[in-house]
């Protein structure tokens, strides 16, 4: 089955929303003429609840169906964009100087928005929709701060799904995957403390330098000889920072990073290994060590059920050859994570075609794609709340 005629009737509309808030993009929490704009649509759609100020600046509307008795669902879209400057030379480019939507928030908003209107206008489905706009994906855990308000409990989400745009997959195509689909992205920073001195003296000093450049090496043998092959984890440490002078043996170096894992296993491997290796090769050169280790997005889990309403919603549209229904996860990080940690559901991956990829300052959301993520969210509430 093609998408919706109304989702493709819609597609000029939602891209010009889309366009809007790409010039007018906002970091984190600090989502405020966004969240406006979506509340002022959602009311604008006759939804019957739109409440604001949850998790800080998310939004949430209601849509009830013929039958508002029964059971909601949740259709999640993130809002915020990146501190990046733009480099796409569109007519619609960012406004805001160092800040886009390098990631398709704003399609993400604009798809959801779509389908708000849609389910609004024909209702065909029993019990309840809510529409959720997250801020503060990208580093700020947005849907964390909305579950901890209490959202699933006040709206009495029963399933919650999300969808994210991924470059190289063509317009029109899905993937996702039952089990972990995105990894957990937990953040480090080793401080070692040794003792200063004159250069040419090495041997008065405790050199800092040389024990945290062992260390790095030696968090390389976590992945590659600590962890199961068959279950991925990733040590990388991307800033180190030491000295001040050619000539002077500093006191501290620092450096810092990210560990990516699929599974609680290695994501307690991979803290616990950090601080043995780097507190051990301390020790061994008489220096002292501290660590802070920051457990931060959890593994995006997606749960096996809602996986297959998801993928039957998305094989109506695209019909089941451009559906990937085990997809090879990836490592990158995604705070919908919180909500499946919350309540079942599953995320999906759409098709944004031969672009830039993500966070790239020539990345654009692909309009094309629109009435694609209509669709799919119209499908999979109307089936998971059929009349």
């Amino acid at each position: 089955m093609p998408i919706l005629n109304r989702a493709a009737e819609l597609q000029e509309e939602v891209a010009g929303w889309r366009r809007h808030l790409h010039q007018h993009p906002e970091i984190l929490f600090a989502v405020h003429e966004t969240a406006a704009f979506v509340a002022s649509k959602l009311r604008e759609f006759g939804c019957d609840e739109v409440v604001t100020g949850l998790g800080r600046t998310g939004v949430v509307g209601i849509i009830r169906g013929r039958n508002g008795e029964g059971r909601t669902i949740g259709l999640r879209a993130d809002m915020d964009a990146l501190p990046i400057t733009e480099q796409t030379g569109k007519d619609w480019a960012s406004r805001s100087p160092g800040k886009m939507h390098a990631c398709g928030h704003d399609g993400h908003t604009a798809m959801l928005l779509g389908a708000a209107k849609y389910l609004a206008d024909t209702r065909n489905f029993q019990g309840s929709v809510a529409v959720i706009f997250q801020p503060a994906e990208e580093g700020g855990g947005g849907g964390n701060e909305m579950v901890k308000d209490g959202m699933m409990e006040r709206f009495q989400i029963a399933e919650v799904y999300g969808m994210h745009n991924l470059p190289g997959l063509p317009v029109g195509a899905f993937a996702t995957r039952k089990g972990p689909i995105m990894a957990a992205t937990d953040e480090f920073r080793v401080t070692v403390k040794g003792r200063g001195g004159h250069a040419a003296m090495p041997h008065e000093t405790i050199d800092p330098i040389v024990i945290a450049a062992q260390m790095v090496q030696a968090l390389q043998m976590i992945a590659s000889r600590n962890a199961d092959p068959v279950d991925a984890i990733v040590v990388s440490v991307t800033q180190f920072k030491a000295g001040f002078a050619h000539n002077v043996i500093p006191e501290e170096a620092v450096f810092s990073g990210t560990v990516r894992s699929l599974s609680d296993h290695n994501r307690d491997l991979g803290e616990a290994r950090i601080r043995q290796v780097t507190e051990g090769i301390a020790a061994a050169h008489g220096a002292t060590v501290s660590i802070w280790y920051d457990r931060n997005y959890p593994v995006t889990f997606n749960h096996a059920e809602e996986t297959d309403h998801a993928i039957q919603a998305a094989a109506t549209i695209a019909g089941d050859d451009n559906v990937d229904g085990d997809v090879a996860p990836t490592l990158g990080g995604e705070d919908f994570s919180y909500m499946l940690n919350a309540r079942p559901g599953a995320f999906i991956f759409i098709g944004n075609g031969d672009t830039a990829g993500l966070h790239h300052p020539r990345y654009d959301f692909n309009d094309e794609a629109i009435p694609h993520g209509i669709s799919y969210w119209v499908r999979l509430a109307e089936t998971r709340l059929a009349a």
